[in-house]
């Protein structure tokens, strides 16, 4: 199942893909509240409505965003990081989430480093506190596409920790719907990439990370409870701006796509906010 929160003629709902087409579900409160109930959702009898005639939204919400650092060892090595031997966790803040073509902004007073980070974002659907690696993704709901927008000037030059520079306004693009587990026959094999104005730029698949979706979900729920509607950024690979040599950067007017196989792809252009 493809589950979206989406805008059509003036009133936001949560729906199904089903082709090119959006089904209703019998569902009138936000899709973070529909995880936590635990409700598989059923399918009004209101006419479907054409995909293209909706506006996607950011799927959900999540209560509490858990990203995790240099989970790719090529991306480690771009960034002259030694590889980590558990996972590095740091957190977004929620109210940086957008969803598909909305703009990714920023003020140059703040940050003129902003780069890119495709990453597949797995969504819990059920509380999980000191789960096993064999039991894990029980507690997966399902998957989206994420874009962990990062400021690295603020990350790795003036703050020297990350919270700040991963959690601006509009830094955690979220798309385009959510896919539930049981589409995603293993996550452990599949394509990710980022194109920035059609350049491919990052390339790989997450058969690569070092610490795999199990072990993520089973090492964060034994030092804090996940709850329905969290979610895990998993990390990226190699091929972000900061590793170019020389460096690369978003600039107004790019525009910046990020993708899964399996998923889809979350577009967003750029802009940069005059002072």
């Amino acid at each position: 199942m493809k589950l979206t929160t989406f805008s059509y003629r003036g009133r936001t709902r949560i729906g199904t893909i089903e082709g090119d087409s959006i089904r209703t579900v019998a569902w009138q409160d936000s899709m973070r509240q529909l995880i936590r109930r635990g409700i598989r959702p059923s399918p009004t009898y209101e006419r479907a409505i054409p995909l293209a005639d909706a506006q996607l939204h950011a799927p959900l919400i999540p209560g509490k965003i858990i990203a995790i650092g240099r989970n790719y060892a090529e991306h480690a090595a771009e960034t002259g990081s030694p590889l980590p031997d558990k996972p590095i966790i740091f957190a977004k803040f929620p109210s940086s989430v957008i969803g598909p073509g909305d703009a990714i902004t920023w003020r140059e007073s703040i940050t003129t480093e902003v780069d890119w980070e495709v990453e597949l974002a797995v969504i819990i659907g059920q509380r999980a506190r000191e789960v096993s690696e064999e039991d894990a993704m029980n507690y997966v709901y399902g998957y989206c596409v994420a874009n962990d927008v990062t400021a690295r000037d603020l990350q790795q030059k003036i703050d020297a920790q990350w919270t700040r520079g991963k959690s601006l306004d509009t830094f955690c693009p979220l798309g385009p719907y959510i896919v539930t587990r049981d589409e995603i026959a293993d996550p452990q094999n599949l394509a990710v990439k980022t194109t920035v104005n059609d350049e491919v730029m990052q390339d790989s698949n997450t058969k690569h990370m070092i610490f795999s979706v199990k072990h993520l979900i089973s090492y964060s729920s034994q030092m804090f409870t996940l709850e329905p509607g969290d979610m895990i950024l998993t990390g990226t690979p190699d091929g972000v701006g900061m590793g170019r040599k020389p460096p690369v950067f978003l600039k107004d007017g790019d525009t910046v796509t990020v993708s899964v196989e399996g998923i889809g792809e979350v577009s967003n252009p750029c802009k940069v906010i005059a002072e």
